[in-house]
Order: C-alpha cells, then structure tokens, then sequence
C-alpha cells in the first residue's frame, strides 16, 4: 500500500511540473488566463477602413505608458462599430506583433 501511495505522489508531482514546463514556454496562455486590465479614454477618431481608432487616454499600466494621445490599430473591426467619437471608454491594449492594440473596448458609466 504504500508503495502504491508513494507512486501515486511522484507521478503527480511529475505531471504538474509538465503542466508548469508547458506554461514557460508558452507565455501567451499564461497572459490569456490573466484579466485585462481596463484603462480610460475618450474616442478623438475613428478610421474604419484602417482598422485604427485614436484614443485620448490615461496611464496604461501593463505598457508602462503615460497618459497621452495616439493610435491603435483594433483586434477586430467590430469594435468600431461599438463607439464613437467623443465616446468615453474603458479599454485594454497590448503589443500584439509589434503594433499597439485594443483588444478589448465598453462604453464607461
């Protein structure tokens, strides 16, 4: 029996630490299972052919970006037809090939 109990532990321990092997090299399923974190902005313009939205926002945290106005290119298309100009929003952006990106958009309170 306790030759079984044994076993049973370290084939555990062992397949956990494939699971936590499999996530360091894949940081991108880590960074999924995380929320997104939601800044502030206001909508200045909207260039549905580009597939861009300039926002007028605050701080963003996980870019490490001061508060400023710019462009982002947008996930999907279909968040444009969301907003406005003069809109204000809660938003999150992240680097996705280089590019600066709102991948995720809602109309603030």
């Amino acid at each position: 029996m306790k030759l079984i109990t044994t076993t049973l532990v370290a084939l555990s321990m062992a397949l956990s630490s494939v699971a936590y092997a499999d996530d360091a090299h894949h940081p991108e399923k880590a960074a999924a299972a995380a929320p997104a974190v939601l800044s502030s902005g206001e909508i200045k313009k909207i260039d549905k052919e580009a597939g861009k939205v300039t926002i007028k926002h605050g701080p963003l945290v996980n870019l490490d970006m001061a508060p400023m106005t710019m462009v982002f290119r947008v996930k999907e298309a279909a968040m444009l037809d969301k907003v406005k100009v003069g809109d204000k929003v809660n938003f999150a952006a992240d680097k996705i090939n280089g590019a600066l990106t709102v991948t995720q958009v809602e109309l603030a309170n």
